[in-house]
């Protein structure tokens, strides 16, 4: 119980010290409390990849942009080895349409949108037709996430294999 005491009363009289240390920079102190109570994401962009292409020759890459505490701007896409975009070819939307009844060009815009409308991956209502998609989507729409409340702007390096 001492040392429980003690602990409490160390760590309360540090948090006092640093308080009245750290007074000299209020509007930036402003800036990120703003930022904090605007959804806690700090500006900037976050980006997320994944190093090896999928079964099918594609692999994510994701970009959120954040501006003013909001997702302003969601890029999801999956890329081939050239750097070409899936939602751009024509011939894996046609397949994919034929027996999903949706593509790439349909739900990739979709994903994006609801992410910049909710701001919050648990929300974005998986696409008929792309579940794998959709989920591969929210679970990586948290991580940036994540990475904007730290403000970390290291791009994200998913290991798929």
């Amino acid at each position: 119980m001492k040392k429980l005491f003690s602990v409490s009363t160390l760590t309360l009289a540090s948090a006092l010290v640093l308080a009245a240390c750290g007074g000299g920079n209020e509007e930036a102190a402003s800036t990120t409390e703003s930022a904090a109570s605007e959804g806690g994401l700090q500006d900037g962009t976050y980006k997320l990849v994944e190093k090896n292409l999928d079964e099918n020759g594609w692999k994510t890459d994701f970009s959120i942009t954040v501006e003013g505490g909001k997702i302003t701007e969601s890029n999801y896409e999956n890329l081939n080895e050239a750097g070409a975009k899936k939602s751009e070819d024509e011939g894996y939307q046609e397949k994919m349409a034929e027996v999903a009844g949706v593509g790439p060009a349909d739900y990739f815009p979709e994903l994006n949108e609801q992410l910049v409308e909710t701001q919050d991956p648990e929300a974005v209502e998986v696409v008929t037709g792309a579940t794998h998609s959709s989920e591969s989507f929210k679970e990586y729409a948290q991580q940036l996430i994540d990475a904007a409340e730290e403000g970390n702007t290291e791009t994200i390096e998913i290991d798929n294999k």
